[in-house]
């Protein structure tokens, strides 16, 4: 048998140890990934709100949010005093032929919040999961009797093989195997759905979709879906009854503003799936909440009720949390805050923008989440190419991809600023901070990220390139 580190050797193992267990039991593709930006350089110690500190002493503000988990802040000291509670008390997690008080009182507090009669909550471990989830659970309403699932051209719904099969763009050439029968329609366009629908009739005129799966609020694009064009599709999918599943897996818990994207629009509908901020930063939870009827129709026989089920669907201490996590926003008013946030960070990006015209091209969002999108274009960009070697030119989005990367790498190194980029077919400099982040903090952000555009985008990611990709550089 090989050595088995204990938990204490996490604190002392020294960073190549950690970069060569990656290559070796981790993935070492990813090694390198991570091993090329300055943040690859640096373990972190510990983390607290919107503030990481990492063993060398450096105190980093964490802008990303964790990529919607983090909405709470690193570690919230309500989510934290909740699970030690529980562990102090030695709560019974995981056994399902008792009944949980967890399990029941998060559905209740689920049921609560969300509008209309969305009141039944099944509770797995990821978004993905629970875009499965709904997905069968609409499939199972229509007993097997009809056979397709329309999504959206730009959407993203997790990297299960099914969940992978309705998202539009992946932003990746590879295609994994699909579940059949899936069609995608062009977002925001009702008419496109209308098509798609007629298209699937049978002689009696009914059409063959069972569910239509969308994202209100698109976060790998920064795109939305207007009330009057939900609204439509609201109707529609009553008149042809269809399942409407809506995706809130990263814009729900106030993201956007409200306490979900969709409910701006007043449109319910009939299953949404959850997941993100849901676990307060410290639990691995999500869920899809259905209609009432929905649910009956699919599972209400005795012999149904475990057609879906999984071993840790409602594990307690991933309740506790989640009911803790659930009050705190509301109790704090995280949507208010959240709009607070979206309010100063436009304020913010307009100065910035009419002091690097030619470098800023627009900063789209709401909320709490953003992406600032770079210039590509003018005398600049055919002078940066000319320096480039052409083996890096392969990949159409490599320059805006570059660009981006450079930027927020010079955040990391020089402004003690931890930001991403989003890394679709369209890439941005992210900002998208936790509700606790202060308005100085949010100021310090943009001014950071104004000085790094005074150093000059193209030469940034001129040096950014030549320091990764050094070895097709001639010398």
């Amino acid at each position: 048998m090989k050595k088995l580190y204990s938990v204490d050797d996490c604190d002392t193992i020294s960073l190549e140890e950690i970069k060569d267990l990656y290559r070796r039991h981790v993935s070492p593709s990813l090694e390198r990934i991570l091993d090329s930006f300055s943040s690859g350089d640096e373990v972190v110690d510990r983390a607290e709100g919107v503030w990481l500190t990492t063993r060398s002493g450096r105190k980093l503000l964490d802008v990303t949010g964790g990529t919607g988990v983090l909405s709470l802040g690193h570690n919230p000291d309500a989510v934290l005093s909740r699970r030690i509670q529980f562990q102090e008390r030695k709560r019974m997690e995981v056994h399902k032929t008792f009944f949980s008080p967890y399990l029941a009182i998060l559905s209740h507090n689920l049921a609560s919040v969300l509008p209309g009669d969305l009141d039944y909550s099944y509770f797995c471990n990821s978004g993905a999961e629970a875009v499965e989830g709904a997905l069968k659970l609409a499939y199972k309403y229509h007993q097997g009797s009809r056979n397709l699932v329309l999504h959206a051209d730009i959407s993203f719904h997790g990297k299960l093989l099914g969940a992978g099969s309705v998202t539009g763009d992946s932003g990746s050439d590879f295609r994994f195997p699909v579940i059949l029968n899936r069609d995608q329609f062009i977002y925001g366009d009702i008419l496109s759905i209308k098509r798609k629908l007629d298209e699937t009739r049978g002689p009696s005129g009914k059409c063959s979709v069972y569910a239509i799966i969308v994202e209100p609020f698109s976060v790998n694009h920064l795109r939305w879906l207007e009330s009057d064009f939900l609204r439509e599709l609201r109707e529609l999918c009553d008149r042809e009854d269809v399942i409407l599943i809506f995706d809130e897996v990263h814009s729900g818990w106030c993201k956007t503003g409200p306490l979900f994207a969709f409910m701006e629009s007043g449109v319910v509908p009939d299953v949404v799936a959850l997941s993100k901020a849901l676990g307060g930063g410290k639990a691995t939870i999500s869920a899809y909440v259905s209609r009432g009827s929905v649910l009956h129709k699919a599972y209400g026989a005795l012999n149904e009720a475990l057609l879906h089920s999984t071993t840790y669907s409602g594990f307690a201490e991933e309740c506790v949390t989640a009911i803790e996590s659930i009050n705190t926003l509301v109790r704090d008013d995280c949507a208010t805050r959240s709009h607070e946030i979206g309010k100063l960070a436009h304020e913010q990006f307009e100065a910035l923008r009419k002091r690097h015209p030619d470098q800023v091209r627009e900063m789209r969002g709401r909320g709490a989440v953003h992406g600032i999108f770079l210039s590509t274009d003018g005398l600049q960009l055919r002078e940066f190419l000319s320096k480039l070697p052409l083996p890096l030119l392969k990949d159409k989005g490599f320059i805006p991809k570059l660009l981006v990367a450079a930027v927020t790498d010079r955040m990391f190194t020089h402004h003690d600023i931890y930001c991403l980029f989003m890394n679709t077919r369209e890439p941005a400099v992210m900002f998208s901070p936790s509700f606790v982040i202060s308005d100085d903090d949010i100021r310090r952000f943009f001014s950071s990220l104004d000085r790094v555009l005074d150093e000059g985008v193209w030469t940034l990611a001129y040096h950014f390139a030549k320091r990764k990709f050094g070895k097709f550089f001639k010398r």
